[in-house]
Formats: C-alpha cells, structure tokens, sequence
C-alpha cells in the first residue's frame, strides 16, 4: 500500500465519520445528557465496530453478510431498540437534587453502553456502505499485507476516536452553559428525542 493510497483512504474515512448521522447524532445526544461520564466504552463500540466490518470487508466477507442478512437485522432491531429505551429513560429522568437520589448507577455500566453502539454500528447501514462498498474501490484489500491491514487499522481506530470524542467534548461544553433544573430538563429532552431519533433512522433503513 502506497502513502498517498493510505492517505486517500484517511481523508475519504474522516470524511465518512465526520458526516452527522445516527452515530454522531447519538455521541452529542450523550454527551448533552451525561457529559463525557461513559464516554469511552461508548466510544470504544464504535471503534470495535467499525473494526469488524473492515475486518470483514477485507476477508471478503461481503456476500457472507448479504448471507446472514437476518442476523445483522436483529442486531440492527436491538440496538435501536435500545437506544429508544435510552430516549424514554432521558425523558422521564429527574434533575435537580432529586437526581441524586433517583439516580441508577447500571444505566451507564460500561458494558452496556459498549454494546450498544456496538451492535448499532454493525446495523447501521452507514459504515456497512462504507466498508463493504466503497472501501474496496480506495485500497487494494486483496493485496493488503499484515502490516498494512494492521496499519489501517490503527487508523481507522484513531479517526474515529478522535472525531467522536471531538463531537462529545463539544456537547459536554455547551451542556456547562446550563445549570438550571428547567434547562437540564430541556436537555435530557432534546437528547432523548435525538437519540429516539438515530434509533428509528437506524430501524426504518
């Protein structure tokens, strides 16, 4: 794999990630309603994720997928699902000092948020396009050494941590800005409608 090949690649990824769509739009709406509490494993869901279907993608496990169609549905349905349930909790949730003691520390257990956006990356038409399509029109997957398909691993990893964390950082900021009860619940709101939202976007496709 040349530089500028894996340079391509880079700009056409970021460029794919830092486009808002149901995972950008569930990132903000966390980062609004939680600030960056939890964000790494949920995060790292879409890392695996993404890492998966390049991983499959470069396998050549393209006509596999389309296979087991129905698998990757009820991942799909799962997921967005959840994030429905998220939606409802963010909407109902209390604020203020009744927060305190409302509070129910398994809804952010990091293995849940984990698996959530990681089973929503893998239903997620979004990334599926991307690696199973348009991915092997930019490299030359099967002519991949270890120590490229490694390497574009890394940054694949990377660009999407970064620009996620980027979008969280941003949202955890503007969430500062407003610390009363009443604002609070404006934001638990619009989060919740935004990730009821990607969750249905994400289910209809």
């Amino acid at each position: 794999m040349t530089l500028s090949g894996l340079l391509i690649f880079s700009l056409t990824y970021f460029a794919a990630v830092a486009t808002p769509g149901p995972g950008v739009a569930a990132v903000i709406a966390r980062a609004l309603a939680k600030g960056l509490k939890g964000i790494a494993p949920f995060i790292a869901g879409f890392v695996f994720g993404d890492l998966m279907l390049y991983a499959a993608a470069a396998a050549g496990f393209a006509a596999l997928a389309e296979a087991y169609a129905p698998i990757f549905l009820v991942i799909k349905w799962g997921g967005a699902t959840y994030l429905v349930w998220l939606a409802y909790r963010l909407w109902t949730a209390p604020v203020g000092a009744e927060a305190e003691a409302d509070a129910e520390p398994t809804s952010d257990a990091p293995l849940s948020l984990f698996l959530t956006v990681y089973s929503l990356t893998l239903g997620n038409p979004k990334p599926i396009l991307f690696f199973m399509a348009l991915l092997p029109s930019i490299l030359d997957l099967q002519r991949l050494s270890i120590a490229d398909f490694l390497l574009v691993g890394i940054v694949i990893a990377t660009i999407i941590s970064v620009t996620m964390l980027a979008y969280a950082a941003a949202a955890s900021k503007a969430r500062r800005l407003f610390a009363s009860a009443t604002a609070r619940r404006r934001i638990n709101r619009i989060s919740g409608t935004v990730l009821a939202a990607a969750g249905l976007i994400i289910a209809l496709r």
